[in-house]
């Protein structure tokens, strides 16, 4: 197979095979590059349209109190550490109340396996007190909440199925679970990145069983450490797998792609010393993302840079290698900074607008379901509450 070749097919609309991706993916020659670029770009176009979409969102990391030590992670603590932190539920709602205050149609809330986060000796009873605090206040806010890594926590913890944590998180007010603790779906990289984690075998089980409960979900993948092209085109066919197999069965599935390149200046020292460097290399992200849109495009539409990780420049410069969407706002973001990211925690609307129309873009507010937002008037807490768009 040649790239040319290879291109030709997916221009007319055929899904290409994992061997296909590594072919592209290993390409080093820029005219090829630039080819690769043009594709992905082209197929943005007819998969997505013109529009670069945004939310405004606020990330609410609740505790990074946790029981695993991932070899890519600086974020996490030990309870009683320096930096250890638990939010209550009143800065929970502190800060939900000043996201909607600020037009948030959106909470995203992941934290750490904090074994201490229980209620009469249960983990699931805390998840869904927290889930109740937002809620209870704000209804009709969306909340993207609990890794398939938190689900299996609350599981093995309080002796629950998978599927009984993803109703009950779904039935307490849960609309959309967050695609993350993928890192790469290949065991032998995740022996070494995150060995007490769930193997790939187990976050694909648990993705599709919140899925057929009705729940839909992001995708991600951390990149740019250890892995081979080999291994990230199978975590890719895992996805698109998933999806497939979601839209077989009419659930809305996964939403979106997101790629997060690795950030290590501030990881711990033995992966930080192996993979060699402190920040993701943006010509390596940008390939990964238009080759992902050339995989995944006829199944995801929706594929999204992180700003935190690239910053707004390299963010942007990834419109024009397949991505469509923006991201979020955030407000605030505590597990990329704190491994020393150069992004930022908060984007203001204003900025992210501004940074789609230098390139002739046009921008447009979207919901966590990618459903367009028309009105900008944030919503309100009443006494009854309810929640309305003035």
């Amino acid at each position: 197979m040649n790239v040319t070749e290879i291109l030709e097919r997916a221009i007319a609309g055929d899904d290409l095979s994992p061997e296909a991706g590594v072919v592209l993916l290993k390409q080093t020659e820029q005219g090829k590059i630039e080819q690769i670029r043009d594709t992905a770009d082209q197929l943005r176009r007819r998969q997505a349209g013109e529009t670069v979409t945004y939310v405004i969102n606020r990330n609410i990391n609740f505790t990074n109190i946790c029981e695993q030590h991932c070899s890519f992670c600086a974020f996490r603590r030990d309870s009683g550490d320096e930096g250890a932190y638990w939010l209550d539920r009143a800065q929970i709602l502190e800060k939900t109340t000043d996201a909607v205050d600020r037009g948030a149609t959106e909470i995203c809330m992941q934290g750490g396996l904090n074994p201490e986060a229980q209620i009469n000796g249960a983990s699931l009873p805390y998840y869904l007190k927290v889930i109740e605090t937002i809620k209870s206040e704000f209804p009709d806010l969306h909340l993207h909440a609990f890794s398939p890594q938190e689900v299996e926590f609350i599981a093995r913890k309080d002796g629950l199925t998978f599927a009984e944590v993803i109703v009950a998180l779904r039935e307490g007010g849960v609309g959309s679970m967050p695609g993350t603790a993928a890192e790469v779906l290949d065991d032998e990289v995740r022996r070494i990145l995150c060995p007490e984690k769930i193997n790939s075998e187990t976050w694909l089980e648990i993705v599709k069983t919140t899925h057929q409960q009705g729940l839909p979900t992001t995708s991600t993948m951390l990149s740019g450490h250890i892995e081979t092209p080999k291994q990230q085109m199978r975590h890719l066919e895992l996805i698109r797998s998933l999806q497939q197999s979601a839209k077989t069965h009419g659930y809305t599935g996964i939403t979106e792609f997101i790629l997060l390149p690795f950030v290590g200046q501030e990881a711990p020292k033995p992966l930080r010393r192996r993979v060699g460097r402190d920040q993701p290399v943006l010509s390596d992200a940008l390939l990964l993302m238009a080759v992902a849109r050339i995989f995944l495009g006829n199944w995801i539409p929706n594929h999204q840079p992180s700003w935190v990780k690239l910053g707004l420049e390299g963010a942007v410069e990834a419109l024009q290698w397949g991505c469509n969407d923006i991201g979020g706002t955030l407000m605030e973001e505590h597990i990329t900074t704190m491994a020393g990211a150069l992004g930022g925690t908060c984007m203001e609307v204003e900025t992210l607008q501004q940074a789609i129309a230098a390139i002739d873009r046009p921008h447009q507010q979207r919901d966590t379901l990618y459903r367009k937002v028309v009105t900008k008037s944030p919503m309100i807490r009443q006494k009854a509450g309810t929640l309305t768009n003035p």
